[in-house]
């Protein structure tokens, strides 16, 4: 019983995608503070969003969560007043996290608080503090080259103060209380690709899903990184239970290759629904094996929880230059590729939401398909490949065998599969078995 939306037919086009995050874009996000409010905020105006804050000092897990950073401004002045560095000319300048400074020092005192990229001298790099803090400033290795060792006023204008961990979840409830979850992070400032493709891909996600007659409940979480993830599993432990399946949305914006890393139990139905989108789907794509570092899969995969919940990703994380730098702007990602990553994710809740198992009401030998008209009908490729799909259909729809494993099995794309099967009910061949056996089965199946 699945979702009533074609995933090729989309509401939101690559334009918009592209224009939501260029609205997103100039916001200085962090794991806490305003930016992360007021990107939630806009996010809100667009699906049925719940904001939720959890206090600093909170113990979750091994974990604490940390005091909030909100910051006004920054600089590094010459003595003429000039600013050499200008957090309002890009929010990358500073280290996240800063604590707050205003002093008068030297260039050999300031030195070791300036972090740039001496291989892309022109880019201005992305770098923390979380959870040591420290103060800091991000520029270009040539303007850091082109500093002249004089008397320089440093200030950067924050707070570090006890507040609150702020994340948003959007939870679509569908017939059944088993849940697929979409996770993405929502703490990086003015980067592209990681992560404002993933932020307005899920938000598009769940405008497309939101009011459709869905087979699962959907719960999207919009997060910081690592400490959010870990924060709310460990304040919704039973709800976690009830994730069946999951994707982490990351740099899916640019026009690398799709990439898709598998969870940490690596045979589950979305490592196997993913792999076989992106197979049948697009045109070049690599699926990864499980490891224990990236993005929040590995809280979700962690051993407490072993959710099956993978990444889906273009260019993968830490392997494309302008990862973590001023590089990954606005130019960086494309409409075309943000429609298509839409796509492909439509295209996976489209297999989990339609596989289903058959069983072949009379199952004694071929049944008769041409006095029902479903022989073959005329000549060509696509009409022999939908053929060939109904004799899959027919052979392996005993009641054990999913739509999945068919396609699998067969070679054929799931949606051309899933067609073959509603046919044969519809003729009365098949008839569809509930997930749980004891069920009544049922004798259709909806369109979708």
């Amino acid at each position: 019983m699945g979702p009533r939306f074609d995933p090729t037919v989309l509401p939101k086009t690559g334009e918009e995608l592209h224009r939501f995050a260029g609205e997103l874009f100039p916001i200085c996000r962090s794991i806490t503070g305003d930016g992360i409010r007021r990107t939630l905020a806009m996010i809100q105006n667009r699906i049925p969003l719940q904001i939720l804050e959890v206090s600093s000092g909170a113990r979750v897990f091994d974990w604490t969560v940390p005091k909030e950073w909100n910051i006004r401004d920054a600089y590094i002045k010459v003595p003429g007043g000039e600013r050499l560095v200008d957090f309002q000319k890009s929010n990358l300048h500073v280290l996240n996290y800063s604590a707050p400074v205003h002093a008068k020092m030297s260039l050999g005192e300031l030195k070791p608080h300036l972090f740039t990229i001496p291989q892309n001298p022109d880019w201005i790099p992305y770098r923390t503090s979380y959870y040591q803090q420290n103060w800091g400033f991000c520029l270009s290795h040539n303007q850091m080259l082109a500093l002249e060792d004089v008397e320089y006023e440093v200030c950067i204008e924050s707070t570090l103060q006890d507040g609150h961990l702020t994340y948003g979840e959007c939870y679509l409830p569908g017939q059944s209380n088993d849940e697929i979850l979409i996770s993405c992070h929502a703490c990086h400032p003015s980067l592209a690709n990681d992560n404002l493709s993933g932020l307005t891909v899920a938000t598009a996600l769940a405008e497309l899903l939101a009011g459709q007659k869905l087979r699962y409940s959907y719960r999207f979480l919009f997060i910081p990184g690592t400490i959010g993830a870990i924060t709310w599993l460990a304040r919704n432990r039973e709800a976690a239970g009830r994730i069946r399946h999951g994707l982490v949305l990351t740099c899916i914006g640019d026009k690398g290759p799709f990439h898709y890393k598998k969870s940490r139990r690596g045979d589950t139905e979305i490592d196997r629904a993913a792999a076989h989108v992106l197979t049948h789907g697009t045109k070049s794509s690599t699926v990864l094996d499980f490891s224990p570092d990236g993005y929040d899969e590995r809280q979700y995969c962690s051993p407490g929880f072993n959710l099956a919940v993978g990444c889906l990703m273009r260019s993968v994380w830490g392997t494309f230059p302008e990862y973590h730098t001023s590089a990954d702007n606005l130019e960086f990602i494309h409409p075309q590729q943000l429609a298509e990553s839409l796509r492909v994710c439509a295209s996976i809740v489209d297999v989990l939401e339609n596989n289903l198992r058959c069983r072949r009401l009379s199952p004694c030998c071929e049944p008769q398909l041409g006095r029902r008209g479903l022989h073959l009908s005329s000549s060509g490729e696509s009409a022999a490949v939908e053929f060939k799909a109904r004799l899959w259909v027919l052979n392996l729809s005993d009641g054990d065998h999913s739509l999945l494993d068919i396609a699998e099995r067969s070679g054929i794309a799931f949606q051309m599969i899933h067609e073959a099967a509603e046919l044969l009910c519809q003729n009365g061949l098949l008839a569809v078995v509930s997930d749980k056996s004891e069920d009544q089965p049922r004798t259709e199946i909806h369109s979708r």
